[in-house]
């Protein structure tokens, strides 16, 4: 029984799914990373940036390279299924990070491309499991320190003026007008200052230990820890979603999936799916064998 070859796009996917998902390869990708962050950092010693100048400038190049490098081979893993790339939101990051290098504009902008080479530091998330949960949490907590803003502004709006009302006068400093009011208990909220401010208030009116003790209570305490809240909840979301991505296959994640039987093996699983072909094949054509052997079994009884 003859069996059909793979594709090539299926064996050349496969063969770049396998060095991809091997540990040596996200090993030498965060290694490039790092090293771009420290080249990076260095470059920001003017007298080390104007001596290494050269070495600095092919060093920069070499790790351009080896990101593009590393693009195409992801690009070729999903050869042979191309639609699971876009999904991956970490797939179109680094495609976006890498390929803005080679834009005209950005290429020729030195404060663009250091700006861009920083943010391929942000790439190490893809191969550090428990940051990569930071930074999805940080995203799914968005929602939630949206609302949490416009309560606090809600709040420091409302204390301002109040400030400024009750102290504009006599503290023009702190309280002269909305924007400065607004300012100072900003920085009561980490309560920073706090005392001189008590004092300053103390020297105006007792009833200020109200006004000082209510917005530390809420703004410090009660905010603060309904923030943290969303933030801890937002991790444990995190944690869920990240372990669930795993237990599907971990794709997206870096991480290399649990195999199934076959999987993995594209030229046994095509050679497979060829000879259940085959035996179809075989199979109907016995079937429609049968009724004519059927009708001239029945012409030889009727004539004998």
């Amino acid at each position: 029984m003859t069996t059909a070859p793979a594709p090539a796009r299926v064996r050349i996917a496969a063969t770049c799914r396998a060095l991809t998902e091997s540990p040596a390869f996200s090993l030498a990708v965060l290694t490039a990373i790092l090293l771009n962050a420290a080249l990076l950092g260095a470059e920001t010693y003017s007298g080390f940036a104007e001596e290494h100048a050269v070495g600095l400038h092919w060093a920069e190049h070499g790790c351009l390279a080896f990101f593009t490098l590393e693009m195409l081979l992801r690009l070729a893993a999903h050869a042979d299924r191309p639609g699971e790339f876009w999904r991956d939101g970490w797939n179109v990051f680094d495609l976006i990070v890498v390929a803005c290098a080679y834009v005209p504009f950005v290429r020729e902008n030195a404060t663009v491309l250091r700006l861009l080479r920083m943010v391929r530091v942000l790439r190490t998330a893809r191969f550090l499991p428990q940051l990569r949960i930071l930074f999805i949490a940080v995203s799914r907590s968005l929602p939630g320190t949206v609302s949490f803003l416009f309560v606090g502004a809600v709040v420091l709006y409302v204390y301002a003026m109040v400030g400024w009302v009750c102290f504009g006068s006599h503290d023009p400093a702190h309280f002269g007008s909305l924007g400065r009011a607004l300012l100072t208990l900003f920085l009561l909220m980490t309560l920073e200052g706090l005392q001189d401010a008590i004092y300053n208030g103390l020297a105006i009116s007792r009833l200020s230990l109200l006004y000082y003790g209510s917005y530390v209570l809420l703004a410090s305490f009660v905010l603060v820890n309904v923030l943290i809240g969303v933030v801890l909840n937002s991790l444990d979301e995190a944690r869920e979603l990240d372990t669930a991505a795993l237990d599907a296959g971990g794709a997206g994640t870096g991480a290399v999936p649990a195999k199934r039987p076959g999987e993995g093996h594209p030229e046994e699983l095509a050679a497979r799916i060829a000879d259940m072909r085959q035996a179809l094949d075989t199979l109907e054509r016995s079937l429609s064998a049968q009724p004519s052997a059927a009708r001239d079994q029945d012409r030889m009884t009727t004539i004998a």
